[in-house]
């Protein structure tokens, strides 16, 4: 010690102990000691600490007013303005002059982050004495957050979050664990009456404008009466010349990271510029429907408004529905635009070889255009346009159950950090997700965006395509593994959609049920199917694009005696497809069905592709074809009366290429 009372070093850079610096103690006049070791941090208190870390982010580029030299700049605070203005007119009720109060930002950080908020209270608002108590209080919007941001709303705020052991949030949907198409409705106007396939086999449950007004008022003061709401607005379809704006509101992180992965991520500079929305979604999922409200037959209600441009989702939290919403949206609007929309996986070769897969779920749509040889377009809905295929989505919603590393690396390797997965479950301890297990549902779904694929091709856009693949899983077991189709007959397949919906993907399923389910998506198609097939057809001869038909589902027997086709030897099948090997081969016709087998594939035992070969039971088998085909004639009677094309010859065609017996 000095004789002025200091501390000191000894010398220049002596240290203490271990090789650490040593502390130097001053007591002058604060008497306080401290590490001169390095800078102290510039923050007073901890309050102030916590807000360094965080850097603001914003936008990189001026929103213009104008175009042109008037162009006028806009300031960052009025640039949120005019954001909370359009967010508020979308929450507005019917029933009052304006949208709520709304402020951005996280309640639970309101003190911390005071002087920073951006408030909108509606200019021509005032207090009248029959006021709701909703229109009194601030709705906090939490804008198109970061994957991270929602993880910790999800975790701190939603009962049933975790992080699993790869990073991925496992989250449940609450007692519905699949769709509800049942309750599905979609308003019937002058409009829609003439242009929406009604009636028999048509997904469309009408409902009037009253009761959707009624079901929308119902979702947005629950959401109203949230002290906070997410707010997504994103993109639907690739192709810049077709792309519509989606606005999403939710009450869960849960499903505003869902819509964050599923629909296409706008950057910085193209939120600037987003403005008003094409097309809304109100969810309020936690929240029943009436069932005394005309129309309802449960608590649960999903609401289509087409000249209203919105979405309302009344009792469930399927994440789901929302995805398949948009989806029946782009049914109605693309082909206005002469755009074939189609629930199909499309991938590309490095030569720029396109395939559509079109199958339901559970067919293997996902699994098979997940190819690790290809580029990935998309996995579920595409677009076929006169600049040629895009993807709808920003991202992919695949099975998960008896999900494994071998089977599906890609899948498996997409499980990480942003992901979400549903009702699946794990390891109390380790987090680590059992893909095998069922306790909750069968139909565990992950959703991540598709830039998780390696091999995904950014953006998702591909040429005009080469094969079109019709997946079937037939429960009957008599469809061959493989088939090359005419048009005729591509037609007639694509217009039936058999399958066998498979256990978990709608509520109430258990066990694979022989379905028909026309162009491949009935639940999502708007217009009548022969509309769809009438474009499919053009689109398909104008590009010499090849036909085939690939069952995924059982051989050597029906189901329960039969088994399911290995996913190797249906690999093989698609390559072969793909490499245009099958085009070269030699093919003998089946019976009844009329279809063009081929005799051998590399790498699949020639005696399964024809199926009569495999079955020890040969009348048992015969009994089986004849059964499908009955189901295929008696299911293709409601569109027999549909004129296809400008003349009715391609109908006729498309008749004759049904089964004969």
């Amino acid at each position: 010690m000095s004789e002025n009372g200091e501390f000191s070093f000894a010398s220049k850079g002596a240290s203490g102990r271990n090789q650490l610096p040593k502390i130097q103690t001053i007591k002058k006049e604060t008497q306080v000691c401290h590490d001169d070791s390095t800078p102290p941090v510039k923050a007073q208190t901890i309050d102030e600490l916590h807000s360094l870390q965080k850097k603001r982010s914003a936008p990189t580029t001026p929103i213009k007013g104008s175009e042109g030299a008037f162009s006028v700049t806009i300031s960052e605070e009025e640039r949120q303005k005019q954001q909370l203005r359009s967010i508020s007119a979308s929450l507005a009720s019917l029933t009052r002059e304006t949208g709520p109060k709304v402020v951005k930002g996280d309640p639970a950080r309101k003190a911390a982050s005071e002087s920073n908020k951006v408030t909108l209270v509606p200019s021509h608002y005032t207090p009248t004495p029959n006021i709701s108590d909703s229109a009194l209080k601030f709705t906090h919007i939490l804008y198109n957050l970061s994957p991270a941001e929602l993880y910790e709303q999800a975790i701190k705020y939603e009962k049933g979050s975790f992080i699993t052991s790869t990073g991925a949030i496992a989250t449940l949907s609450g007692a519905k664990t699949g769709r509800s198409p049942r309750d599905k409705r979609v308003v019937k106007d002058k409009t829609t009456e003439d242009e929406l396939w009604w009636g028999k086999g048509s997904p469309n449950i009408e409902m009037d404008e009253h009761t959707f007004l009624v079901n929308r008022e119902r979702a947005v003061d629950y959401l109203n009466s949230l002290d906070k709401v997410f707010v997504n607005d994103q993109f639907l379809n690739w192709d810049p010349e077709h792309r519509i704006k989606v606005r999403i509101v939710s009450a869960r992180a849960y499903h505003s990271l869902f819509m964050y992965n599923m629909c296409i991520r706008p950057t910085p500079e193209e939120l600037e510029n987003f403005g008003t929305p094409d097309f809304t979604i109100y969810n309020a999922g936690q929240f029943p429907c009436n069932r005394y409200t005309h129309h309802m037959t449960s608590s649960t209600s999903i609401d289509i408004n087409l000249s209203r441009k919105e979405m309302v989702i009344l009792g469930t939290q399927y994440a789901g529905e929302m995805k398949k919403g948009l989806f029946s949206l782009m049914h109605y609007l693309m082909p206005k635009r002469q755009i074939l929309s189609l629930h199909s996986g499309c991938n590309m070769g490095k030569n720029g070889d396109v395939a559509l897969f079109f199958g339901l779920s559970g067919t293997g749509k996902t699994t098979l255009s997940t190819d690790p040889n290809r580029y990935l377009i998309g996995d579920d809905e595409h677009c076929w346009s006169e600049n040629g295929v895009s993807n709808i989505e920003g991202g992919c919603y695949a099975k998960c159950i008896d999900l494994s590393k071998e089977k599906e690396p890609d899948i498996w390797n997409a499980i990480k950090f942003g992901t979400v997965l549903e009702n699946v479950v794990f390891d109390e301890h380790s987090r680590e997700v059992d893909y095998g297990e069922k306790s909750v549902t069968e139909n565990t779904r992950a959703a991540y965006p598709i830039d998780y694929i390696p091999n995904a091709k950014i953006p998702c856009i591909g040429p005009h395509p080469k094969n079109v693949i019709l997946l079937a899983c037939d429960a009957f077991g008599v469809l061959p593994p493989v088939s090359k189709l005419s048009l005729a007959q591509t037609m007639y397949h694509f217009i039936s959609g058999y399958t066998a919906l498979v256990a978990g993907t709608e509520e109430g399923v258990k066990q694979p049920q022989a379905t028909f389910s026309a162009c491949f998506g009935a639940a999502f198609i708007m217009l009548h199917p022969t509309k769809y097939a009438a474009m499919l057809a053009q689109k398909m001869q104008e590009h010499a694009a090849t036909g085939w038909l690939v069952n995924t589902g059982w051989s050597g027997g029906s189901y329960g005696s039969g088994n399911r086709i290995k996913l190797a030897y249906t690999r093989k099948i698609i390559d072969a497809i793909h490499s245009g090997a099958l085009l070269k081969a030699n093919y003998t016709k089946t019976e009844v069905f009329g279809l063009e087998i081929p005799t051998e594939i590399q790498g699949v035992p020639s005696e399964i592709l024809d199926p009569q070969n495999i079955w020890s039971d040969k009348n048992a088998y015969k009994d089986s074809l004849l059964k499908l085909a009955g189901l295929f004639k008696n299911n293709f009677v409601g569109f027999m009366d549909h004129k296809i094309g400008e003349d009715n010859k391609l109908s006729e065609e498309i008749l004759a290429a049904g089964p004969i017996y």
